[in-house]
Formats: structure tokens, sequence, C-alpha cells
């Protein structure tokens, strides 16, 4: 699923950065993004989806790189369903789902 995101956080060398980029597939628990930033496994991520909501996570996964963006799995801190745009999430995120 293809959702545009804007990813703020640190670089290596303690300089703030933000980047809008987009999601290859997103779950109840955090996304695959494609980044150019260079960001290192823990990380720690914010991303903030289009309707201005934003989930902290860490950077669990680093993949290929294509065209200058590297595949980066986030995990989210807390399980976030409602944080994607999805009409008919899949039954398992229900239960994930905020009282």
């Amino acid at each position: 699923m293809d959702v545009p995101v804007l990813i703020r956080g640190e670089s290596p060398d303690q300089r703030a950065f933000w980047e809008e980029t987009f999601t290859v597939t997103v779950n109840a628990h955090g996304a695959l993004l494609m980044m150019a930033s260079k960001v290192s496994l823990g990380q720690k991520l914010v991303l903030r989806n289009p309707n201005q909501d934003e989930r902290e996570g860490r950077v669990s996964y680093m993949g290929s790189t294509y065209a200058g963006l590297a595949q980066v799995a986030v995990e989210f801190t807390h399980p976030a369903p409602e944080f994607w745009p999805v009409n008919s999430p899949p039954p398992d995120w229900q239960s994930f789902q905020r009282s």
C-alpha cells in the first residue's frame, strides 16, 4: 500500500532530519518504507501520516537500495492499525484496536 509519510529522525551525526517518502507495505505493527536518509537498525523515527497523526517507531530492518532509496522497515513502539488509511483492515488487526 503506497501511503505518503513524513519521517522525522536524527542522523548519525545528531542532525535532525525530515523526509517525505512513501510506504511499500503497511500493517498494524509498522511499515516498509523507501528512504533516502541514512538510518541504522534500532534507530528511533517518528512517522506522520496524511492525517497529521504521528507514531514513534524503530528501524527493524534495512534492505536493498533502489535508485538511491533504501528499503527500511519501521516497527511502531505500540501496534497502531488505526494509523493507516485502510478501509477494510485484515481481521487480525482488530485485536490491536484501541478501546
